[in-house]
């Protein structure tokens, strides 16, 4: 990967003072490159300013930018590598880096790139994460190499010679940390008899020659350590010790030898984790059972109140499920946040653990601290299996203390299937929310119904229409959203199972409809509502009639609600029809609605509007009575049948051309 700084500084630049989830989706070379980049960048600047300094640590930017990649992994585990915390340094052409030495790692990947100043270097990622920058043409360590090449003649001739071997490297590793990490059985012994006191020296990540070897698999290495006095227990910075490596690394062996020599099965890291945790999580049957017979606590927590439990009902893994409810984990027991086995086995839809926890009396019934019971967060998550094995094992009167119904859920995230489950089950599609969640909602929702309109989720609002929902229960009418939403689907399944096509809005209280409100820069969407009825008379009614109007007054469809022992101020037709917004839309839909009412007397503000445009001049002409006597039968007519009759027109036992008449069919008329 081999890129030019210059090409780059702008980007650069700004990752300080940027937020670090913008590059969530980079992958972890381009995340590293433009860590480099950076860095290079700031010690060319501090270089040309102060003049050459000791090699610097890439800025907290940088560490933070490295960091990114691990929050993107979303690793939650304690003990595993963190990048935020990696010594990262940078080299330039300043001559102290030219005294450094690195001597690559089996299982180390490099990235070249030259930087700025034209200088060719590498970035090592090695096994813990770390990154490390050094020129393309240094030269390996030569012990670091005798060891690795397992050449203990040479490091025995070195320690004849007096040659000091303790000697840290910039990791404050030591030979000795070397040679168990590439379980170079012959070395370690030389240097254990060598310098038996240096047995538990601890590299700057606080790393013992034991933990290195047990992290790597090295057996002989970890039985010489251990017979050599090594202490079991030492942690890394992240409180991990050689047990809990043992157990990530599924070793069986060394982690015999560490409880042989009385290594502490029960030591937590950072976040409370222990072994058996982490033994659980990888469903290891071997390692638990070892862990449990060695004096591993069933029921320890970690911080969150996580047990072991709870982390095979989380990452699906029945079979440590199995053995920990044998040996006596209870099956009800609850984290920090209230949340139960089942619920996390729920959420996570593992089918086989939910089956198996409420064959051993798990309660379906436990609320989380949300308030949410497992049937929720299944219905939510779409788990439809799930769902069904808990419906018949989940109390109505619990779901109904909760304030929501699964319904509430599965429509909210669009899970059709099992929203059908739900509404077979029985589930009752017009149940409404509590007033506590109803108002965590701008728009105060309640139905099941509301959540699938505002979706715009034609199948779901059919499915619960076609089950017997209500679409006239909400605060702001469902039939509202679908006009919003400009949906003719949505709208034609609502006005067929009987929503009010005159609905009001308590909120933006007015004198006409607020299907017509919503629909006013829509003309053929104004019109369609128009012919199932809607009324359009209302927006000829004006308190002011011929007379001087007051002056306009913002209008907005969502003010805050009227407050008590005040008089709400109703909106009129003719104060929206002039807003800047619709007003030069106002001669058109005035003449639509003059098509769907009798003789009627237009305010003064209307007139004005036809009079400010002379191709309106047609429309008030229009307005005048007395209509024509085609026109009024029509109107009288119309209202006669009323509006259901008017949705099912072509279902009447009526003449063809009658029908054509009523529904404005302007070229079939008489």
């Amino acid at each position: 990967m081999t890129t030019e700084l210059s090409s780059q500084s702008a980007r650069s630049s700004a990752l300080c003072s940027e937020d670090y989830s913008l590059y969530s989706n980079f992958s972890e070379d381009e995340l590293i490159q433009m860590a480099i980049e950076q860095s290079l960048s700031e010690a060319t600047q501090q270089t040309s300013t102060q003049g050459l300094q000791k090699p610097s640590e890439v800025t907290v930017g940088a560490k933070n930018l490295l960091a990114t990649k691990v929050n993107k992994a979303g690793e939650s585990r304690p003990g595993a590598s963190n990048m935020a915390g990696a010594r990262t340094q940078t080299c330039s052409s300043m001559q102290p880096l030219a005294k450094r030495r690195y001597q690559p790692r089996p299982g180390d990947t490099s990235s070249k790139f030259t930087s700025g100043n034209g200088t060719r270097c590498i970035a090592w990622t090695r096994y813990d994460g770390s990154v490390y920058i050094v020129p393309e043409h240094e030269e390996p360590s030569p012990i670091v190499e005798a060891i690795m090449n397992g050449n203990d003649e040479l490091l025995r001739s070195k320690l004849k010679s007096g040659e000091n071997l303790l000697e840290k490297n910039e990791d404050g590793w030591i030979p000795l940390h070397e040679c168990a990490y590439y379980g170079q059985l012959k070395c370690l012994k030389l240097l254990i008899k060598a310098y038996p006191g240096t047995i538990d020296v601890r590299t700057m990540n606080e790393e013992t020659a034991l933990y290195l070897a047990t992290n790597r698999n090295h057996v002989d290495c970890v039985q010489l350590l251990l017979e050599s006095g090594a202490e079991p227990d030492i942690a890394n910075k992240a409180r991990v010790t050689p047990i809990y490596k043992a157990c990530e690394r599924q070793n069986a062996e060394i982690l015999k030898m560490l409880v042989k020599y009385n290594g502490d099965v029960n030591h937590r890291c950072n976040q409370g984790w222990t072994a058996l945790h982490e033994a659980v999580s990888r469903n290891d049957l071997e390692i638990i059972e070892i862990l449990v017979q060695a004096g591993a606590k069933i029921s320890v927590s970690n911080i969150y109140g996580i047990s072991p439990l709870f982390v095979a009902a989380q990452s699906g893994q029945l079979d440590a499920l199995k053995f920990l409810i044998g040996h006596g984990a209870d099956v009800n027991s609850q984290a920090s946040d209230k949340a139960t086995a089942l619920y996390e086995a729920c959420k996570n839809g593992h089918a086989h653990i939910v089956e198996y926890l409420l064959s051993e009396n798990a309660d379906a019934n436990i609320p989380g601290k949300n308030g949410l019971l497992p049937i929720h967060i299944a219905a939510q998550c779409g788990h439809k299996e799930t769902v069904c094995l808990l419906i018949p094992v989940t109390s109505r009167a619990r779901i109904r203390r909760s304030g929501i119904s699964p319904l509430h859920l599965a429509a909210e995230r669009n899970r059709d299937e099992t929203l059908e489950e739900l509404i077979e089950a029985g589930y009752d599609v017009n149940s409404t929310l509590s007033y506590e969640r109803s108002r965590m909602y701008e728009d105060r929702r309640s139905t099941p119904l509301y959540f699938a309109v505002s979706n715009n989720n034609i199948y779901a609002t059919e499915l619960l229409l076609k089950a017997g929902a209500h679409p006239n229960v909400d605060l702001i009418n469902p039939l509202l959203v679908a006009i919003r939403q400009g949906c003719i689907k949505s709208m034609k399944l609502l006005l067929a199972h009987g929503a009010n096509i005159n609905a009001y809005i308590a909120a933006v209280p007015s004198t006409f409809p607020a299907t017509i409100m919503f629909s006013m820069q829509y003309l053929s969407l104004l019109k369609f509502l128009l012919d199932q009825g809607c009324d359009a008379l209302s927006c000829f009614t004006c308190e002011y009639g011929s007379g001087e109007h007051p002056p306009l007054q913002d209008i907005s469809p969502r003010e805050d609600f009227p407050q008590r022992n005040t008089k709400p101020k109703f909106v009129q037709f003719c104060e929206m029809v002039s807003t800047p917004k619709i007003t030069r839309w106002a001669g058109p839909i005035i003449d639509l609605l003059l098509d769907y009412v009798g003789n009627v007397q237009l305010c003064s503000r209307l007139t004005e509007h036809l009079d400010s445009y002379e191709d309106w001049a047609v429309i008030k002409e229009k307005s005048k009575p007395p209509r024509s006597l085609l026109h009024l039968c029509r109107i009288k007519i119309r209202e006669t049948l009323g509006n259901e009759r008017l949705k099912r027109l072509n279902r009447l036992q009526i003449p063809s051309r009658l029908i054509r008449y009523l529904e404005y069919n302007y070229s079939n008329d008489c």
